[in-house]
């Protein structure tokens, strides 16, 4: 047929097409045509993919992500901000953060992302565990102590000043009663260069980096990095960075070490083998600690000594009980105690 060449192999005609030719050889060849593959390479935005049916392509953003698909999809919110003012961010979505955070039989109202518990009116306790209806009273005189009950409020206390119950906010609470809170619960609460550490608007910084280290707060985050001139682990310690060694006839294929921070270079046969340090996790030169920010860490956990621990060992006071709610020790004192949880 076109296209095709003869051969003649003992005694028998045989028929081939030719080079980027196919087809049936004893008809016609025609030119070899290439498959369309539009998502190749993809025309798509970030978190975004690529799908082709019918030698089409077409971008549709992922699970859970929004926006346009050929410019870059987005999480629902990244902050709280980011969500109306009766909801807040969770885990990239805006979802209402009262479930589970209040007490039985206590109502939970969302102020400006935060959820704020308070008991019913006719009941009294630890809005965060228990409201109990008030006792009744034995008989119509008026009570001997107008403290008790108290009717100031959660997060605040009581004091008789001439023969009246004069209320105020417990220490490191604001506001006025009833409606005494802690300085912070969230970050997104803090100013942008603080974070909200026990209740209160503190510098991540402290403690945070290894010695000559420097630190920079970024979206409530602390960022460790070593200065200009320096090297090293700013986790743990920024060392100048030292001369480079004369050409030796057999250099040490680990210095300097190609492998990266949080890493360990093992000469082995003349040629470099790297691993991540104890403690580290992933691999090299991506050795990282198992959490840097709260936020790498499961909402029962928190970020301590770049490991995801249990943030309510030592945080309360005797006869407290403390649970976690989005990394955050809170603390109450236990049932049938009254005090300073702390």
């Amino acid at each position: 047929g076109e296209n095709a060449e003869c051969h003649v192999i003992s005694h028998a005609v045989s028929c081939s097409c030719l080079a980027e030719f196919v087809g049936d050889p004893f008809v016609q060849c025609i030119v070899k045509t290439e498959p369309i593959k539009p998502c190749e390479p993809s025309p798509c935005g970030a978190n975004a993919q690529c799908r082709e049916r019918n030698g089409a392509g077409a971008c549709i953003c992922l699970p859970d992500y929004q926006g346009n698909p050929y410019e870059g999809c987005r999480p629902e919110c990244v902050l709280s901000s980011d969500c109306q003012p009766n909801k807040a961010c969770i885990r990239n979505k805006c979802a209402d953060p009262c479930p589970g955070t209040c007490g039985e039989n206590a109502e939970c109202s969302v102020i400006n992302h935060v959820p704020a518990c308070s008991c019913r009116a006719g009941s009294t306790g630890d809005a965060f565990r228990l409201c109990s209806p008030l006792p009744v009273e034995a008989s119509t005189e008026e009570p001997s102590n107008p403290c008790a009950p108290s009717p100031c409020g959660p997060n605040s206390q009581c004091r008789v000043v001439n023969g009246q119950g004069v209320c105020s906010c417990l220490p490191e609470y604001q506001g006025a009663p009833p409606s005494c809170k802690p300085e912070c619960v969230v970050s997104s609460e803090c100013p942008s260069n603080r974070a909200c550490h026990r209740f209160k608007c503190a510098n991540p910084c402290v403690g945070t980096c290894g010695v000559g280290a420097r630190c920079e707060v970024i979206n409530h985050n602390p960022i460790c990095s070593c200065p200009t001139g320096l090297t090293g682990d700013p986790f743990a310690r920024c060392y100048e960075q030292p001369p480079e060694p004369s050409p030796r006839p057999a250099a040490n294929p680990c210095v300097p070490s190609p492998c990266g921070l949080n890493s360990e270079c093992r000469d082995i046969g003349g040629q470099p083998s790297c691993s991540c340090r104890a403690s580290y996790m992933g691999v090299p030169p991506n050795c990282r600690p198992e959490c840097v920010v709260n936020t790498d860490c499961p909402s029962h956990l928190a970020c301590i000594t770049e490991k995801c621990k249990d943030p309510c060992l030592g945080s309360c006071g005797f006869n407290a009980e403390c649970r976690v709610q989005n990394h955050i020790p809170i603390c109450t004192c236990a049932e049938g105690f009254v005090g300073n949880a702390f």
